[in-house]
């Protein structure tokens, strides 16, 4: 008789296709957050080069999928809804409402091509942890193309982050041309101007307040060239100081747990 016949013999991890449907049914919210990213990245790309379909009807999708994004991480935010002053003093300091609102603001506005950037990075930034994880799961050694495009951008995510803080920044001024244009609404430019002043005060990402320094920094440093003239000068310093004075109060991190 064997002696190990009572022990149990350890079982091998599950890969391939039956482990990455267990995964999807233990995490249905993550993958539908995934699914909602790839939306929004292929509905960009599409609208770029308009292979599928018509290309204002995909800048709207874009931004239906990240809005579909950015409520179901708010449902993982915030589970509870709650008719309070304290519900929505969380909720707007939440990074995904910050971009709920900004998909609702302008996904019946006319198309800017700009608006697609920040939300398109986004989507890529964080769809990237979660396709390695699947992939992982499939056990799949011909999927190492896919691998590698995935780290290149977890190196640059960083930069990725920049890009988009700055982007974020820039569409301001190019709403306010628009409205002289007629492509965009004094209430488009109003509840932008909204959206950055949130996205200045975000506690979970100090990108647009690092940007934000970034450029003052520049400017000043413009400025204060001996060849700058002194009107131009003068324009950069009361712009400095207008925009200063608009700065938010910057919300704290909850401090950390007690031990």
């Amino acid at each position: 008789m064997n002696e190990n016949s009572g022990e149990a013999n350890p079982s091998p991890p599950l890969t391939g296709t039956n482990a990455v449907s267990a995964h999807i049914s233990q995490n249905k919210i993550n993958f539908a957050l995934w699914c909602t990213r790839l939306a929004t990245i292929i509905f960009t790309l599409n609208y770029l080069v308009p292979i599928f379909g018509y290309s204002h009807s995909m800048y709207s999708k874009a931004l239906i999928a990240n809005a579909a994004t950015s409520a179901l991480r708010l449902h993982q935010r915030l589970p509870r809804v709650q008719l309070s002053q304290e519900f929505f003093g969380s909720l707007f300091i939440e990074d995904s409402a910050h971009y709920l609102l900004y998909s609702l603001v302008f996904i019946y506005a006319a198309p800017i091509t700009w608006v697609l950037l920040p939300i398109f990075l986004f989507a890529l930034l964080h769809i990237s942890s979660y396709s390695l994880e699947l992939i992982e799961l499939l056990g799949s050694n011909s999927l190492t193309f896919l691998r590698k495009g995935i780290e290149l951008v977890e190196v640059q995510s960083a930069n990725m982050l920049r890009v988009i803080s700055f982007a974020e920044i820039f569409l301001f001024p190019l709403l306010i041309i628009s409205l002289f244009s007629g492509r965009a609404t004094l209430m488009t430019v109003f509840v932008y101007y909204r959206f950055v002043s949130l996205r200045y005060a975000s506690r979970r990402n100090p990108y647009s307040r690092n940007t934000f320094t970034e450029l003052r920094v520049v400017a000043e440093t413009y400025a204060q060239k001996p060849q700058c003239p002194e009107a131009v000068r003068n324009i950069v310093f009361k712009a400095i100081a207008g925009i200063s004075r608009l700065a938010p109060p910057v919300f704290q991190s909850p401090p950390p747990p007690q031990q």
